[in-house]
């Protein structure tokens, strides 16, 4: 079995996949305060409530946009499990040129998800992560990663909206019944939800048209199954996409 893990700002994403299959996955918070030992009493309490024996974990694979986290949990997959995991960085074999100027910027969630969207669904195509940033991400006919934009998620853009605005309420993030709300509430969802929405199928169309060509959209991310099915040019939903191209990337390095 392999464990594959995305690190994110706001959340780790851990799955276990047997073969090709994934067989379970879990969502925890990122917390930097927390040391190699508590992650390692939380993959095991996962683990254990979904029947799964550790000890049958032949490799693991991680991505991360957080420093300090990667060496956390670098430190807890060796204690815990007695593997060196495959870090994605510089010098991991991807099988995906960077057309970028700089290719270490990018970051490794970017690069796992063009791997994925390429090999599941093909190309052209852009992967719209909805994470604590928004990142879309082109891919080219041939496979290559071509760049991207990074904007403000939603959850950024409303934390700031309900710091700085004093009378304003926190609201749900929910689909609001109509775009013309009738109650406070009603017109922060809908400015939220619709605003937010409108900004993707706008990134969406323009970087459609200086592609050159119509390209595949696939959304991912933590937020992918509130949004996604709200935004028209959007083709698939794929909340898996990020750990499935962790699993490709392993199998080309081994």
């Amino acid at each position: 079995m392999l464990l594959a893990i995305d690190v994110g700002n706001t959340n780790i994403v851990l799955g276990i996949f047997a073969g090709h299959e994934l067989k379970c996955h879990w969502r925890v918070a990122s917390d930097r305060q927390k040391t190699a030992d508590e992650y390692g009493l939380i993959l095991r309490q996962l683990a254990h409530y979904q029947g799964l024996d550790l000890k049958e974990i032949q490799g693991v694979v991680l991505a991360s946009v957080v420093p300090t986290l990667t060496q956390v949990l670098t430190e807890m997959i060796t204690k815990q499990l007695g593997h060196q995991p495959l870090v994605i960085g510089p010098g991991v074999k991807t099988g995906m040129p960077i057309r970028f100027e700089n290719p270490r910027e990018v970051g490794a969630d970017r690069i796992v998800n063009g791997v994925a969207v390429y090999e599941l669904y093909g190309g052209p195509a852009i992967v719209v992560d909805f994470g604590t940033a928004t990142t879309f991400d082109a891919i080219s006919e041939k496979g290559e990663y071509l760049g991207g934009a990074i904007a403000p998620g939603i959850g950024i853009a409303t934390d700031a909206l309900f710091a700085r605005a004093a009378k304003l309420p926190r609201v749900e993030l929910v689909r609001p019944p109509r775009l013309i709300g009738k109650n406070t509430v009603a017109c922060m969802q809908a400015g939220i939800m619709y605003g937010f929405i409108g900004q993707v199928e706008g990134i969406i169309t323009r970087m459609q048209a200086e592609m050159g060509r119509k390209a595949i959209v696939v959304a991912t991310g933590g937020l992918a199954g509130l949004i996604g099915p709200e935004v028209n040019c959007i083709d698939r939903v794929d909340p898996m996409l990020t750990l499935e191209g962790l699993r490709i990337v392993y199998e080309r390095n081994t």
